[in-house]
């Protein structure tokens, strides 16, 4: 997203699959060594400026990655034997993640390792580059990001490292100027043919956009801050069942920004470190059908401010359906508890219940439907102490116009109510896209956004356009 700062979390696509010979319930890593692995997480393209507290993102999580993001759809394993099945073509994958012939990137081969060098230019313009309702600046910015990747091609275990960068500069507004970079890294080692040691890290300077959620009020600028993040998993697998624990830990450290009248806003009460404890279980019922069951406990650890404390404990868990009809209908439906206390007593304790579906209809091999609904108890901000309980319903659709040529368009719809302050915000969104591949080194994108944010707190209601054009190099 070219008009987006990096966020926390990010996807990286591709990685390469293991395989390995099993019985005729092969639970193996799907594909190849020589080809790439759709839809893999790591580290994300959410925007740290989403005006949502849900993001509406799409992409599910292979395995064996959805140990790492455990609420996320894990597509069931194949369960007939090895030898007898048919490789998948690419007109079977995701419309939005596919590699058609002739126009995946070439990359450069060393050995062992293939690097994956990139660099996208682009520029947007802004309707409302404050986020306001008040002092609305339109304004038109360029965008540059250059980005290298580096993963090994040995046999079982692997490494995979992405370093990016993102420079965003605006014409009339300098001081909304901000600068990203991020260096992130998984890897995993196979103990043996249904044991596996998964590990991924990442550390980025980036900043938190003017008008987003996780700004401070009444902020001018960006809000820089420094992030770490690590995580250690261990997947392993029983016949049809998998199961998976790990633990994560989150750092940040915050800066300092200007309001209009040039006040500092120091932002260093909300440095901090965040611990979490996950599972996950998955068993395959049928090739069509699944149960899973998924928990993580969280301990928040704020500098907070004297008199105002800022940590809190909580957990999330949810158990349902995993479905994989064929190459019609794949996702998952799960219901569960969600609690988050607040050692502040104005906030308290927020709990009840949550849900999720994350559901993908392919009624022909060109067109992808994507439906996604959720709530949660999250916060404005990683390490904020105001609580939010968020309700989201989002629908996309992917189409393939040509073979090289995708239209991706959005809308979601998501009410966010407070605690810690009386307020409620209906949020409601559109993102439409096209992306034209060139040919194997180059391809051209445009984008329009939407947002519009309503809010019973007057301050908090604004709307917005964005158009940009996105133009990258690739090797």
């Amino acid at each position: 997203m070219g008009a987006s700062a990096l966020s926390r979390v990010t996807v990286a696509e591709d990685i390469l699959g293991l395989t390995r010979k099993r019985s005729c319930y092969d639970l193996r890593f799907p594909g190849h060594l020589t080809k790439a692995l759709v839809a893999v997480v790591v580290l994300g393209h959410t925007s740290s400026a989403w005006a949502q507290a849900i993001p509406a993102t799409f992409e599910a999580a292979a395995a064996p990655w959805n140990a790492l993001r455990l609420f996320d759809p894990t597509p069931l394993p194949m369960l007939s034997h090895p030898d007898t099945r048919e490789a998948v073509a690419p007109e079977d994958m995701p419309v939005k993640t596919r590699q058609q012939p002739g126009y995946e990137p070439v990359g450069i081969r060393d050995g062992s390792w293939m690097f994956m060098p990139s660099f996208a230019a682009g520029g947007f313009y802004d309707s409302n580059v404050f986020s306001s309702n008040s002092v609305k600046r339109s304004d038109i910015a360029a965008t540059i990001e250059p980005a290298l990747r580096a993963y090994t091609l040995w046999e079982r275990h692997g490494i995979d490292v992405t370093l990016d960068a993102q420079q965003i500069a605006y014409a009339a507004n300098p001081g909304l100027d901000q600068t990203n970079a991020s260096v992130k890294a998984n890897a995993w080692y196979d103990v043996s043919h249904d044991l596996a040691v998964l590990t991924n890290f990442q550390i980025a300077h980036l900043n938190l956009a003017v008008g987003s959620l996780s700004s401070p009020t009444g902020a001018v600028q960006p809000t820089p801050y420094d992030f770490f993040s690590g995580d250690v998993s261990i997947r392993k697998e029983f016949n049809r069942l998998t199961t998976s624990v790990g633990f994560r830990t989150d750092s940040y450290e915050y800066g300092s920004t200007r309001s209009a009248n040039g006040t500092v806003i120091d932002q260093s009460s909300l440095d901090g470190q965040i611990y979490s404890l996950h599972g996950r279980a998955d068993y395959a019922i049928s090739s069509v059908f699944g149960w899973f069951a998924a928990a993580e406990g969280n301990e928040r650890d704020v500098r907070g401010l004297p008199g105002q404390p800022l940590d809190s404990q909580g957990y999330r868990a949810l158990s349902g359906v995993t479905l994989g009809l064929s190459n019609l209908l794949t996702g998952e439906i799960g219901a569960g508890y969600v609690q988050q206390r607040f050692v502040d007593p104005t906030i308290g304790t927020i709990e009840g219940p949550s849900y999720r579906a994350m559901l993908t209809w392919r009624p022909t091999r060109l067109l992808d439907i994507h439906f996604k609904a959720e709530q949660l108890v999250t916060e404005v901000s990683q390490t904020s102490s105001t609580g939010v309980l968020a309700n989201a319903m989002q629908l996309g659709l992917d189409y393939e116009l040509r073979r090289n040529v995708i239209a991706s368009l959005t809308g979601a719809y998501e009410v966010d109510r407070f605690f810690g302050m009386v307020r409620k915000d209906d949020v409601f969104t559109t993102d439409a896209r096209v992306k034209y591949l060139l040919n194997r080194f180059s391809n051209i994108s445009l984008y329009y956004q939407y947002t519009n944010r309503n809010s019973d707190v007057p301050i908090f209601s604004y709307d917005k356009h964005q158009v940009g054009i996105n133009v990258t190099a690739q090797f």
